[in-house]
């Protein structure tokens, strides 16, 4: 072993001994607090770092898969000339699936791909409905699959592996606490990197190659932390809005900012949809209320809804919902690819009138951002580069989890480096602290801890262990 090796291995989280000493100001004192605080959130938090960036790799591929493995349910055999009616289309899904009730159409949005049929159908799973799809061209029924939203199969169940590694409502803590933390150590980590003195500068940005032992360990997971953090950031957030407890604040906070996500209004009006309604409000001679004339059950047809809304601007990848009780045609667009063609009308099924028009330009700018956020972590928002964006940020975590540990078994003690592993920063950095900067930083963290529950109470309990450690220490060296 080299003289450096021995002194990286004696130095717990091995800045120069000269940089501390000449370091001056409050970032001397959060400094140990930072170092604390990261080495025992990616001590124990980093498995569930790496098992959501694995399952997030798998997720990531999960998109180029579907298209290869259910290409004959996506695809068609041979381009036709022109497209049958989407009725026609509607009625051959039927034919193939009679005990389903189709709610909702997704022409094809494309000249090769399949339209689909989508039904809700006895003995589907809780969030399930059954998709038929159909060749534009010919009607013929290109297959079915048990679907969820717009996921096929394979990247359902990746998506669920993703979220609760499919262990249901619990499991779904795992991934809001791997989230929680998530930022917490791409920032503290950042912040030790970058305040470490360094020789050259083009070491903060790139990997040392000179260097040996923990050093060079340390260096390529500072550099690949540095390039990864804005990406990790992000995933954390748009992590964040969709899980269980710090999703509800975020969004209650957002609709009390005026950013929720609004929705086209397919409520049919007084006599809409139904004739005139002459005789409401009037009365028999006996005083007895006159009752409405029978609702009249005319509707235009999917086609005719379809040919209303691409009138009106509403073209890109449509999803036509079928009228319900009370409600109209809803025609969206649902092609989340930038630039995003996300406007949707909602059309009167008696007349074919638009009743009511929703851009996405008109989204509040939190809804925008929202709707941005979610599609990026989903891969969706730059299609292909968005997916090997993502499972380039997984690969570079599953990198930074083994980097971390292998540094904490690096800095094991030299006369026993068999059965050791590193120590952390020793106790009590939070004393060292300026009054100045430990009360606002408290205040900081309990507001935090509020907003974040799963990271707050994770917090105490870490705190709680290492209070009861340090108590245990100091009973066993007074026993000593």
């Amino acid at each position: 072993m080299s003289l450096d090796e021995v002194q990286d291995v004696r130095t717990p989280d091995a800045e120069p001994a000269e940089t501390a000493k000449n370091r001056g100001g409050s970032w001397s004192a959060v400094r140990p607090l930072l170092l604390r605080l990261h080495f025992y959130a990616g001590l124990l938090i980093a498995p569930l770092l790496f098992l959501a960036a694995a399952t997030g790799l798998l997720y990531a591929a999960s998109w180029q898969a579907e298209n290869i493995i259910y290409s004959d349910e996506l695809t068609v055999a041979r381009v036709g000339e022109s497209a049958l009616p989407l009725s026609a289309q509607v009625d051959a899904a039927k034919g193939a699936a009679p005990e389903g009730e189709v709610v909702s159409v997704w022409p094809a949005p494309d000249t090769e791909a399949t339209t689909r049929v989508i039904m809700e159908s006895p003995g589907l799973a809780e969030g399930e409905t059954l998709t038929v799809f159909v060749d534009p061209y010919t009607a013929e029924v290109r297959g079915q699959l048990a679907t969820v939203g717009d996921a096929l199969p394979l990247r359902a169940w990746l998506s669920e592996f993703h979220s609760s590694l499919q262990l249901g409502e619990f499991g779904r803590n795992y991934s809001e606490l791997a989230a929680s933390w998530m930022w917490v150590v791409a920032l503290g980590g950042l912040a030790l990197w970058i305040g470490r003195r360094r020789k050259r500068r083009s070491q903060l940005v790139l990997p040392d190659r000179k260097a040996t032992g923990r050093r060079r360990t340390l260096s390529w997971h500072g550099a690949v932390g540095l390039w990864a953090v804005a990406g990790l950031v992000i995933l954390s957030a748009t992590g964040l809005t969709w899980s269980k407890y710090a999703g509800e604040n975020i969004g209650q906070v957002q609709d009390s900012l005026g950013g929720a996500t609004p929705a086209v209004s397919a409520n049919l009006s007084a006599g809409a949809g139904s004739g005139s309604d002459e005789h409401a409000g009037h009365t028999m001679p006996d005083g007895t209320p006159m009752a409405p004339p029978p609702a009249a059950t005319t509707d235009v047809g999917i086609d005719r809804a379809v040919e209303a809304a691409r009138a009106a601007g509403v073209t890109e990848a449509l999803r036509v919902t079928l009228p319900a009780e009370g409600k109209g045609y809803v025609v969206k667009e649902q092609d989340k690819q930038v630039p995003v063609h996300l406007d949707a009308v909602a059309v009167d099924p008696a007349d074919a009138r638009v009743m009511d028009e929703l851009r996405f330009a008109d989204y509040p700018v939190l809804a925008q951002m929202t709707r941005f956020g979610i599609d990026l972590h989903m891969g969706t928002t730059f299609g292909l580069a968005n997916q090997l964006a993502l499972a380039a940020l997984a690969v570079a975590v599953m990198f930074l989890v083994f980097w971390g540990y292998r540094m904490w078994w690096l800095r094991r003690p030299t006369k026993d480096r068999r059965l050791s592993v590193g120590r952390a920063q020793p106790r009590g950095a939070w004393r060292r602290l300026p009054v100045t900067v430990l009360l606002p930083l408290a205040a900081v963290t309990a507001v935090i801890g509020w907003f974040i529950p799963l990271l707050g109470i994770s917090l105490v309990v870490f705190l709680a262990v290492d209070v009861l450690l340090g108590f245990v220490a100091g009973r066993r060296a007074k026993a000593a």
